[in-house]
């Protein structure tokens, strides 16, 4: 089979797994509908992972309500246009055969310590803390 039908099959593949994924979590409260996993690390803790809210907050983006998100889950509403652009900046380039752009590592440092630290301070006692809490 020729490369480039592959590579197209593969896109939209690749486009009709996130719809599907896009369109259960839109019908499938998280909240409702016990098919989603448990986070292990809040069974064992009783504390809230960085991830913790993840799907009530993409669920809630789905139906428009942004407050509620960002209730959910900061950290994730607020990376999500970053992740978005960051997709379609790599999508692009690659659409177009043009080398990978190279990515800076400390990048990626930084954007893994930010979530470690939201995960930290999510957990802290106090009204102001308490707020970034699922």
């Amino acid at each position: 089979m020729n490369s480039v039908v592959v590579k197209k099959i593969s896109w939209a593949g690749g486009l009709a797994a996130m719809g599907a994924a896009a369109g259960i979590l839109f019908f499938c409260d998280p909240v409702r509908v016990p098919i989603y996993p448990q986070c292990i690390f809040h069974r064992v803790t009783g504390l809230d992972c960085p991830g913790c809210g993840s799907l009530r907050a993409l669920h809630a983006l789905l139906h428009g309500d942004f407050a509620a998100a960002l209730h959910f889950n900061a950290f994730l509403v607020v990376s999500l246009p970053l992740l978005a652009g960051l997709g379609f900046y790599f999508a692009a380039k690659k659409m177009r055969g043009e080398p990978a752009a190279r990515f800076h590592s400390a990048w990626l440092w930084f954007y893994l310590a930010a979530f470690v630290i939201f995960g930290i301070v999510r957990n802290l006692p106090g009204p102001w803390f308490a707020a970034l809490a699922p």
